[in-house]
Order: C-alpha cells, then sequence, then structure tokens
C-alpha cells in the first residue's frame, strides 16, 4: 500500500487557541487509518482542514504524490475526500435521496433525475443494510440512527478515494455496526481509505490497520498497530497518564431502600412504549439496556415532559408530575442530558456559562438583571469539576469539541442541583480519559443522593455502573435483575431474541 495522502506540519490557529501545532499524518490507501485523542485534542480541526472546511496556516498537504490545496469543501469532494461529520450536518426538510445528493444532485438538461436519484439512494441504504428506509421519506422523520445511515450513504454516492467517518457507530445499534464494517471492509478491498474517529478502543481493534495519537494539537504516535498496540499504551498515549480502572470501584452501596425518589406507573405512549413500571431510590443507578429503537430514549423524555405520556404517572418523591411539562419537571428536581445535545440540549450560539445556568436562571436574576459575576463562578466552578477543556466560561459553546459540549450539559444539572438525572448515552463522543471523569462524577451523584437512570448502547457502560438493569425489547421491559447478576451475554440474548433470563 502507498500514501494516499500526507499531511505534514499542519497549524491551525483560532483567536486564543493554537487548535493544531504541527499535526503528521500519512494515510495509504486501502487502510482504516484510526485517529484517536481526547475531546479538545484537534481531530475535528484536523478533519475539517482535510474537508476544505478550515485553511491551514502552516503546513503541506500531499495527495497521490502531488501538492493539493483544499481550498473549500467541494474542493474536497472532487479531489476525492468525503467527510461523514459526527454532528450531522443534514437538511430535515429535505427527502433521504435529497440530502444523499445534495451538491452533486442527478440532472440532465437542466432537470433534477428525482427518479434516479431515489433509487440509487436506495440501493447505498440497501448497501448498508437498511433498505427499509424509503428514500422519499423526510430526514427529519428518521431516528438518529436513521439519519446516521443517511450521512453513511451521501459519502459513499460520492465515490471518493478517501472517507473520513467522524464517530459513526455512535447511534447504531450492534447489527448495524456490523453492516457498517462490512462495508469498510468492502470500500478498503478496492482501494479506499478510510479515516476512522472512534472513542470505543474495541472497534479500533476490530475495523483499523494503523493508529495515529493526537494530544494538544500534536501528532504524539503514529503508524502504530492498531491490533497489537496494548490499550494502555493508547490511553497513556491520548491522556498523558494511565486510566487502570475505568469504571469506579463502589466500596458499599449508596442505595437508600426507603426513599423511592422517582416512580415510573404503568407509563405509556401509544406505538413507542407500553406498560413501564420502575422505581429508582436515592443513591441508585438504574440502567436501561436495549437496542436502538427499543423506546429506551423516549421513556426519558416522557419522564422529563418533552414527550406527554397516553397512559400511566411519574412521581418524584411522591408527587405526580403534570404529563408533557418539562418546567413542571425541572421544578420538581428533574434534569435530562439527551442523546442529542446539539439539537435538543444546548444553544449553539449562546456561551458556555449561559447554557450551564439555563436550568437555573431564576438563581441569577435581580430587578431584572443577571448577576453574571456569580453566574460565571459557578459555571467555572463546575467546568473545572468535569476538567472541560478549555474551562472558559465565556466561550461560545460552538466552538467546544463534541466531548466538551456533553460536559456542559452534565454541568447545567449539577449548578442546578436535580434530584433525579437522566443520562442518555451520556458518554457518546467523549474520550476514555473523559469518560473514567464521568463514571467517577456518576458515582459522586449516586453517593450524594440523586437517583440516576442511564440509557447506553454500550452493554459494559451499563453493566459496569448501574444497581439495577431493567431489559427493554420492543417498547416492553422483558426482564429486572441487579446488574452484578447479569452478563453482556445475557443482555444481547435477550434484546436480540426477546426472552427474559
Amino acid at each position: 500500500m502507498t500514501d494516499l495522502l500526507t499531511m505534514t506540519g499542519i497549524v491551525k490557529t483560532f483567536p486564543g487557541v493554537r487548535a493544531l501545532d504541527g499535526v503528521d499524518l500519512a494515510v495509504r490507501a486501502g487502510e482504516v487509518h484510526c485517529l484517536l485523542g481526547q475531546n479538545g485534542a484537534g481531530k475535528s480541526t484536523l478533519i475539517k482542514v482535510l474537508a476544505g472546511a478550515h485553511q491551514p496556516d502552516q503546513g503541506k498537504i500531499v495527495w497521490q504524490g502531488r501538492p493539493a490545496t483544499l481550498s473549500s469543501p467541494v474542493a474536497a469532494l472532487r479531489m476525492g475526500v468525503a467527510t461523514m461529520y459526527q454532528e450531522l450536518d443534514l437538511i430535515p426538510g429535505l427527502s433521504v435521496a435529497d440530502n444523499v445528493f445534495l451538491g452533486h444532485e442527478r440532472a440532465r438538461f437542466g432537470f433534477t433525475r428525482d427518479r434516479r436519484a431515489r433509487q440509487q439512494a436506495q440501493a447505498l441504504l440497501t448497501r448498508l443494510g437498511h433498505g427499509e428506509i424509503p428514500a422519499d421519506r423526510e430526514v427529519g422523520r428518521l431516528s438518529a440512527a436513521g439519519q446516521q445511515l443517511v450521512s453513511m450513504a451521501r459519502a459513499l454516492a460520492h465515490d471518493a478515494r478517501l472517507i473520513v467517518m467522524d464517530e459513526p457507530t455512535a447511534a447504531l445499534a450492534a447489527d448495524e455496526v456490523d453492516n457498517l464494517f462490512r462495508v469498510i471492509e468492502e470500500l478498503t478491498a478496492d482501494g479506499v481509505a478510510v479515516v476512522y474517529i472512534s472513542h470505543r478502543l474495541e472497534e479500533i481493534r476490530r475495523i483499523g490497520h494503523r493508529v495515529t495519537v493526537l494530544k494538544d494539537g500534536r501528532t504524539v504516535a503514529t503508524g502504530l498497530d492498531a491490533r497489537t498496540t496494548p490499550t494502555g499504551d493508547l490511553v497513556a498515549l491520548m491522556s498523558g497518564k494511565r486510566v487502570e480502572t475505568v469504571y469506579p470501584v463502589r466500596e458499599e452501596s449508596t442505595v437508600d431502600a426507603s426513599k423511592a425518589v422517582l416512580r415510573v406507573a404503568k407509563l405509556g405512549r401509544r406505538d413507542e412504549f407500553a406498560d413501564v413500571n420502575f422505581t429508582v431510590h436515592a443513591g441508585e443507578i438504574l440502567g436501561i439496556a436495549g437496542l436502538v429503537g427499543a423506546g429506551r430514549s423516549e421513556i426519558l423524555e416522557t419522564i422529563f415532559g418533552a414527550r406527554k405520556a397516553d397512559e400511566g404517572k411519574v412521581y418524584v418523591n411522591g408527587k405526580p408530575l403534570r404529563p408533557g411539562n418539562v418546567k413542571a419537571a425541572v421544578e420538581a428536581g428533574v434534569g435530562l442530558a439527551p442523546e442529542e445535545r446539539k439539537s435538543q440540549a444546548l444553544l449553539m450560539d449562546m456561551t458556555v456559562a449561559e447554557n450551564v445556568t439555563l436550568a437555573s436562571l431564576g438563581r441569577y436574576a435581580s430587578f431584572g438583571f443577571t448577576e453574571r459575576g456569580r453566574e460565571l463562578s459557578d459555571s467555572r466552578a463546575k467546568l473545572e469539576d468535569l476538567d472541560l477543556r478549555p474551562a472558559d466560561p465565556r466561550r461560545g459553546i460552538r466552538t467546544l469539541s463534541g466531548g466538551n459540549q456533553q460536559k456542559a450539559v452534565v454541568a447545567r444539572w449539577l449548578v442546578h442541583g436535580c434530584r433525579v438525572l437522566l443520562l442518555d448515552e451520556p458518554t457518546r463522543g467523549v474520550d476514555v480519559g473523559a469518560r473514567a471523569e464521568l463514571y467517577r462524577l456518576i458515582r459522586e451523584l449516586a453517593a450524594d443522593g440523586v437517583a440516576l437512570v442511564l440509557v447506553s448502547s454500550e452493554m459494559p457502560e451499563v453493566l459496569g455502573l448501574a444497581d439495577r438493569v431493567l431489559v427493554l425489547r420492543d417498547g416492553r421491559v422483558i426482564h429486572e435483575a441487579p446488574a452484578e447478576q447479569l452478563t453482556e451475554a445475557d443482555v444481547l440474548d435477550m434484546v436480540m431474541e426477546g426472552s427474559a433470563a
């Protein structure tokens, strides 16, 4: 295999931040080159340079042996580089086919060939193992996993020589991941290169060939063997320290069985989930395991009031919550960190501090004015607790990496002081070191008496953190057990086959 792309000494500076400080990357034709690094290490900036969205201040890019200038995203696509971003850049009001061919529409004599575009989009979805998604359906009506698949289809539609995939499996179920990896193997067999970014190190082992590690905007290692380099070495390169224990060891139970903080009774929403019953006690972490589309996120959003239940009740400290009312839930002490932080949790045009204090505005208001000093002080304290980088509450939330944006969402509820915290994919897009910090924080919240409900597509995360686990399939709870009595194989067997252990 020969080098398809070489990036040497890439430097990119933004006001007050040197995001890339001399990064080197060489990608061979036909390989899966994995790019690792903590949130804020420079991965997102580097792939935006490669996609033509950012122009480097210094450095050299060589494509197929010749110097190249990626002056725009269109120039990058024409050269043969397609990018799938972690934060999807789809247009919700357009159809699947329109999104797949956006910018290179199928046309003849000035007229768009809609039928052919739909046929080709359908063929791409079938290749990805999801031919059941109609090419004429509006993208905004699809689930997060469905939208991720549309983004993949768009990358494949460009017939690119190099495809950048940023956290492509974050919203996918196990069988969908298998389909993606099958497609990647087909692409690399044809000589297509893939730059693969993921915080799931088990995926790196399974699909990767070589690894480059970034830290603080610099290349600290490159050309490492993805399958044989010890995990501890990769983590140490990313974080500068070894993370020996991912899930904090709990010395003793924090559950106070005498205090039922959250109770869900016969909760249901038509065509989404039905007859859901559970209780979460003070200091308890309840995990909900199930495939994407099983109703996990919908249950959390209904508890929080973002969706209105058709039947059943939600009680906080013994008092019923008003259905479909977010304000009532927040006032009762319920917080939600949703799966799609960018569209569901954050105000992207505001600062970090404004986002962090959003649920607690009354605390900082006095005679119609906001006490900015106290707002900034409280925000900064929580951001430092979470090791958000940079811990500057005055920065625009848009300038942070995806993982740091997730930390800001969690910080919002820490400032608010909620007693029930609903966590939907809390570590999606978060690096290994930051995950360990979030896990420690979750355990500390439980020790303080907070009742937590955790939804995660990563089974080891559910089993490693939860005291008790509900197994969900097709919108119904099919099993409940202490986490210590379950294995990953047990849960997967139940969610795939639908049989309770």
